[in-house]
């Protein structure tokens, strides 16, 4: 029966897209209605599978779990993103030092101006 309900779903996203296609003349608010129609159903049938309730079961975990985050306040995002920011500064004209030294060495090893 979960195989069945999971063809269903196919069918109805399938429709959904086909709808979307066929439906070229009309409006595109009519082409996607037509194509939100057919997830909407798709999604419908799938919370009924074994595979949709585990989804939803996981959802519902992970909606519990952001509410136990403690996100950082203005001052340590600003001061991380100071950090990050700095850091970033920092790497960039490293690597270009390195770029241009190993540039100029290649030139040297070539025989050309430096």
């Amino acid at each position: 029966m979960n195989k069945l309900k999971l063809g269903l779903v196919f069918i109805f996203i399938m429709a959904g897209i086909a709808g979307f296609i066929y439906l070229s003349e009309s409006a595109m608010v009519i082409r996607l209605l037509s194509i939100l129609t057919g997830f909407l159903l798709a999604a419908i049938v799938a919370k009924f599978t074994t595979q949709g309730q585990e989804f939803y079961g996981f959802c519902k975990e992970s909606a519990e779990e952001t509410k136990k985050v403690v996100w950082p306040n203005r001052k340590e995002a600003l001061q991380t993103s100071g950090v990050v920011f700095a850091f970033v500064i920092a790497m960039a004209l490293f690597l270009w030092f390195i770029d241009a030294a190993l540039m100029s060495l290649v030139k040297l090893m070539m025989g050309q101006n430096v």
